[in-house]
């Protein structure tokens, strides 16, 4: 029994409404009735108080008709059942009231009627208002979701579009209503959607996920998820049911993670970086390319478990990876550090190594193989020293040239006047003696300054083009006699290509050097070998080894079976006057001057040795095309002329001592201090010059500057320059790059007097 039930009676007749009242309080005793009369209290009753269930009314009423009370009725309450009460009502007018909305009708006679009459319409109207609050529900539901729905008829055109579809086609509802839904799909995957609904309307009811491209108005592609089902038999839907879903950021974060692990898989396989996945200390899982060729081991070992992470590690290393381990386990990661690992062959192999924990206790390592770095570090730190070493010797070599070139003056004086005064004495003289041993002793002075200038790159060479065979060759007996019957002399020659151009003396003299120093190696004989050679220089030796360009060289090999000698000694060994011999054995300068010839034949040397097991010293010179050229024929005795010399030299005393020599031998001389003096006499003087003898370096202005400036008055000036050494500022000056002669330093009276006839004799262009 329905309770509660709330029943507005409209009804003019008092006795009428006492009796319907009572034959509904009779079944429903809390039944709530009203009676009213007239249509402002029909108003007045409508829009107060609670909802009424339902409305009886009288057909007939003065003013008022039920007719008129529905139609207020149904203004105020669609739905609210409105019954007829009459005592008069017919056939006819019954279906009129049905037709325009009347519930039911009752007659007055037959009320029994009546209360089974509202009990159904108040039941029908709860079920209706259940399925319309359900109805309500679903379409918020559908209204507010953020999936979108679309209904669909049997070919695909959109019946119904939710709101949430708006976002995904960047259409209205409106807008999409009426239009097939295959318009919208992309045109690469129509005909994928066409055949997915072919397949949905075969299947009644099942619903189908996939997932497909549309394009929106503004030409813009998105993806969608589509889960469709078959509702077309449903009486209360009729449609297909397609719920949708935008699923591009999805889709394109899914691309990225596969574009990444892809990425990440191109890099672990084709990197230099190995990378090694294991269990903590156990079994490795995995690992790529590069780890396998790094430990030497191969993925088939791997997958037989035949490779465990612990055991590529030496046991000393076990404390402090034992500390990474604790780290890893508590923190999930290892900051890199450099550890040794052992490779499949038992060699070491240091690496660093940075651990990061994926799941517990799986982790995974990234190994980078430290060999060349450590090789790389070692060469560079040799670089390093032989750097230091050559600005070192540079910075002694610029000292010695410096030195040399004042002791050359000095000695120009003593040489000159010692032999002037040896060529006026007569045979029989006591004082030719003693003057003997000055002359003597300067030439050894000499000796020591030229080879100070060879160490120091300054003394002036006569370049040519050598074979180098040859010249070893030609100094087969000398060296046999130097060297002793004691030790044995192996030479080696080479492929008859070992062609340099170098001075014939210099290149003489670092090789008889190079042989006196092992000799004095080997005090109870031995073995010393001479081997020429032409080698290709790669990038890799010139790396290591300063001063050297990669290029063509013949390698002069001087090896002994000597006591050797250690780092310390081998580092210092090339320094002038730097010796392990005693003070009667040597100067110390036999190994500079052939370090000073390398160089300044453009060319290096390098040592080899340890302590008993001798030493090696190879000299590398740039190997040249060309053949040989023949030596000079010996220079006949000095000759004397009558020509006149412009003498130019700031040190008085040499200046001096070279106008006693050129007078000697029959020459007028002019001398000047310095190049404006000169430059004044010359225009004072009057008469033909034939020779400017000046020297190099002086004040204010130089010797070839000096030239250039008296040339144009002068026709057919001859221009001799003199100088104690040649650095750079002779360079700088002209005269290693042109055809000026040139006089080194310290002059002697045979000597000037050759090289001043030679020059004023010479055909071709003047100075």
């Amino acid at each position: 029994m329905i309770e509660h039930i709330r029943i507005l009676l409209l009804e003019d007749q008092a006795f009428d409404a006492k009796l319907i009242t009572r034959e509904l309080t009779r079944t429903h005793p809390d039944a709530d009735v009203e009676w009213i009369e007239g249509e402002a209290a029909l108003r007045a009753a409508l829009g107060a108080g609670p909802a009424w269930d339902v409305v009886v009314s009288d057909w007939a009423m003065p003013g008022f008709s039920a007719l008129a009370a529905l139609r207020i009725v149904r203004e105020h309450d669609p739905e609210l059942p409105f019954i007829i009460v009459s005592g008069t009502i017919g056939e006819e007018l019954a279906v009129e009231a049905m037709r325009e909305g009347a519930n039911d009708y009752v007659l007055k006679d037959k009320l029994a009627r009546l209360v089974p009459a509202i009990e159904r319409e108040i039941r029908d109207a709860r079920r209706a208002e259940g399925h319309r609050r359900t109805e309500a529900r679903f379409r918020a539901l559908i209204e507010k979701g953020a999936e979108a729905v679309l209904l669909t008829s049997e070919d695909g055109t959109i019946a119904y579009a939710s709101p949430a579809s708006t976002p995904i086609f960047g259409l209205f509802p409106q807008e999409l209503v009426g239009k097939r839904f295959g318009e919208l799909v992309h045109p690469e995957d129509r005909n994928f959607a066409a055949s997915t609904l072919l397949r949905l309307r075969e299947d009644r009811a099942i619903g189908v996920p996939v997932e497909c491209r549309i394009q929106r108005a503004d030409l813009s592609i998105r993806w969608i998820a589509v889960t469709g089902s078959n509702l077309l038999d449903d009486p209360a839907v009729g449609a297909i049911v397609a719920n949708l879903r935008d699923v591009t950021e999805r889709r394109r974060s899914a691309e990225a993670l596969r574009a990444s692990e892809a990425r990440f898989n191109r890099l672990a396989e084709s990197g230099i970086i190995g990378i090694v996945t294991s269990e903590l200390g156990g079994n490795i899982i995995d690992a790529n390319d590069a780890y396998f060729a790094m430990t030497g081991y191969t993925r088939g070992e791997m997958r037989a478990g035949a490779l465990r992470l612990g055991d590529l590690l030496p046991l000393e290393q076990d404390a402090a990876d034992g500390e990474k381990a604790q780290l890893l386990r508590r923190n999930g990661f290892a900051a890199p550090y450099e550890t040794v690992m052992i490779r499949k062959d038992g060699s070491r192999m240091p690496i660093l190594i940075g651990v990061a924990v994926q799941t517990f206790p799986t982790a995974t390592a990234f190994v980078v193989d430290l060999t060349d770095k450590r090789r790389t570090e070692v060469a560079l730190r040799a670089t390093e020293e032989q750097l230091r070493q050559a600005q070192k010797m540079e910075a002694v070599g610029r000292l010695a040239g410096g030195v040399a070139h004042d002791f050359n003056n000095v000695l120009s004086i003593i040489l000159s006047y010692a032999e002037m005064l040896l060529d006026e004495l007569p045979a029989d003289d006591p004082k030719r003696e003693d003057i003997t041993e000055i002359f003597q002793a300067g030439w050894r002075a000499a000796d020591l300054t030229r080879q100070l200038l060879m160490f120091s790159r300054q003394q002036m060479l006569e370049p040519k083009v050598l074979d180098l065979d040859a010249v070893v060759g030609s100094m087969d007996k000398m060296l046999r006699r130097v060297l002793g019957e004691d030790i044995q002399l192996v030479t080696v020659r080479g492929d008859g290509r070992c062609r340099i151009r170098a001075d014939p003396s210099s290149i003489e003299q670092v090789i008889m050097n190079l042989a006196v120093n092992a000799r004095d190696a080997m005090p109870v004989g031995g073995k010393l070998t001479i081997e020429t050679a032409t080698v290709d220089v790669d990038a890799g030796f010139a790396e290591t080894h300063a001063g050297v360009k990669p290029g063509a060289y013949v390698r002069l090999a001087v090896s002994d079976t000597g006591i050797g000698m250690d780092v310390a000694t081998q580092a210092r060994i090339f320094e002038p006057f730097f010796t392990t011999k005693s003070k009667d054995k040597g100067t110390g300068l036999g190994l500079s001057t052939v370090f000073g010839i390398a160089q300044q034949s453009g060319g290096s040397v390098w040592v080899e040795s340890a302590i008993g097991a001798g030493t090696t010293f190879r000299v590398y010179l740039p190997c040249v095309q060309g053949e040989p050229e023949p030596a000079r024929a010996p220079l006949s005795a000095a000759a004397g002329g009558t020509e006149t010399v412009l003498l130019v030299e700031d040190e008085a005393p040499v200046r001096a001592v070279a106008r006693q020599i050129l007078e000697r031998h029959g020459y007028t001389v002019i001398e000047a201090p310095d190049g404006a003096a000169a430059l004044a006499l010359a225009e004072q003087h009057g008469k033909r010059i034939d020779l400017l003898l000046t020297d190099v370096v002086m004040p204010q202005m130089s010797g070839p500057e000096l030239a250039r400036r008296l040339l144009p008055g002068h026709p057919g000036l001859r221009v001799l320059c003199m100088s104690g050494y040649t650095d750079d500022s002779i360079v700088r000056h002209g005269i290693a790059s042109s055809d000026i002669a040139f006089l080194m330093k310290p002059l002697t009276p045979d000597a000037l007097a050759r090289k001043v006839r030679e020059v004023l004799d010479a055909t071709g262009p003047t100075g």
